[in-house]
């Protein structure tokens, strides 16, 4: 964990690399533009700061759990570890079906009241899920943290964000995807260390008064209420929100890149050694995917922050695929080359689910239509796993062929989408 640095120096290096390292800040203008840009940026930090925070806690207490608990709790409730992938991946397409519906209620009365709760409902799934003694409460328990991964992760925090700044949100979602890029560098550390010490189920109660002791004091008092909310909802009608062809490119190119992060996410090390390298090389590599995509989420706020997102996710779409035929002509010594490839592309994909269709469409109704977009890339990520396991028993090192041509299928979609702002 010393190695890692203490969570207050990485919450001020992300928070710093965002301010020092976007374009305006870093390139200059002039002074009127410099001063207001800087009193923006005072303006958001306090909520980057924040949310940053509590999606870390998020991700690090739900998605990123069954890589570490996952055999001790199959161990425990005697049953195969199968089981326990099995009602994650479920839990992950519950997310996807509730996405549009929370996605609406935050377009209506902002973030606060729904990652607040996100944070409750997160504390009562992983309670249960340390209280479980049986298959069916372990199953319930997952359904449970997956209303609250539905309401707490990203695509929530993306549409509270476009709640609060509108078509000025880019840079505040860049800042939290930074922070939150630490989630399973703080998240795995502190749960193999519970595990260690104080077992499976302590540390899912851990984890649960986190969130409720971190998580929800910040969700609930530093992200603003939004004026006129509860009369908005009284009153609003559900939004009309087309499925034309822009909309169907978007959740197809992002249903495609999903896959291939789900699928590398699990099999990743399984992939390189079947490239020719050892396990400790394909491990190795498999560490430098975190730092590559915070590396890439700062190039996205400083260099690529001038260009439209649709222009960064065209090359986020090209990493995989270059790093997948560095490792297929240079065998496993390139399982290093392949890994910083594919979490730079990887990195940024994760800023562009946000930015992307907020770019094309603008701020209205922009949580329902992350929820919309999003709702395939969520189930087509719960079904990666399985589906790129059973390919690699039959294809090996060239399941990477169909994870390339995932990647350059949603490539050659995006360039069927125009860079234009489309009236809301």
């Amino acid at each position: 964990m010393a190695r890692q640095g203490t969570r207050p120096q990485q919450v001020e290096y992300a928070a710093g690399a965002v301010d020092a390292l976007s374009w305006p800040a870093a390139n200059g203008t002039n002074d009127t533009a410099d001063q207001k840009y800087r009193n923006m940026s005072q303006r958001q930090l306090p909520i980057i700061l924040a949310l940053g925070t509590t999606q870390t806690l998020a991700w690090a207490s739900s998605y990123y759990l069954p890589a570490l608990l996952a055999d001790p709790m199959a161990h425990d409730l005697g049953i195969s570890s199968n089981w326990i992938f099995g009602a994650f991946s479920a839990s992950l397409v519950i997310s996807a079906m509730l996405g549009p519906r929370i996605g609406r209620q935050i377009d209506l009365v902002g973030g606060r009241q729904v990652l607040s709760i996100s944070n409750l409902t997160i504390a009562a799934g992983l309670v249960l899920l340390g209280l479980s003694q049986s298959v069916l409460v372990m199953a319930i328990a997952w359904l449970v943290l997956g209303i609250g991964m539905a309401m707490g992760l990203y695509d929530a925090a993306f549409a509270a964000l476009g709640r609060i700044y509108g078509t000025e949100a880019r840079r505040p979602i860049t800042g939290i995807t930074l922070m939150a890029g630490f989630a399973s560098t703080v998240g795995w550390p502190l749960t193999a260390w519970g595990l260690a010490h104080i077992g499976w189920r302590e540390t899912c109660f851990a984890w649960a008064a986190a969130n409720i002791l971190i998580g929800l004091p910040l969700n609930f008092f530093m992200l603003p209420t939004i004026k006129g909310a509860r009369q908005a909802a009284a009153t609003a009608e559900k939004p009309h929100v087309p499925l034309d062809r822009t909309m169907l490119l978007l959740a197809f190119v992002f249903a495609a890149v999903w896959t291939v992060t789900g699928a590398m996410a699990v099999h990743f090390p399984r992939i390189v050694e079947a490239t020719g390298a050892s396990h400790v090389e394909a491990i190795a590599a498999g560490a430098l995917i975190g730092p590559a995509q915070v590396v890439a989420r700062i190039l996205e706020a400083s260099v690529l922050s001038r260009f439209h997102p649709l222009w960064s996710t065209r090359l986020a779409c090209l990493t995989h695929p270059i790093g997948a035929a560095v490792i297929a002509i240079f065998g496993g010594a390139a399982a290093s080359a392949f890994a910083l490839f594919h979490g730079s592309g990887n990195g940024i994909l994760t800023i562009a689910r946000g930015t992307l269709p907020l770019s094309i469409f603008g701020p209205k109704d922009f949580g329902y239509r992350l929820g919309i977009i999003g709702a395939p890339a969520r189930m087509a990520q719960a079904v990666a796993p399985l589906v790129f396991g059973l390919l690699i028993d039959v294809m090996g090192a060239k399941v990477l062929i169909v994870s390339s041509a995932l990647s350059l299928s949603a490539l050659a979609a995006l360039f069927l989408i125009r860079a234009e702002r489309r009236p809301d």
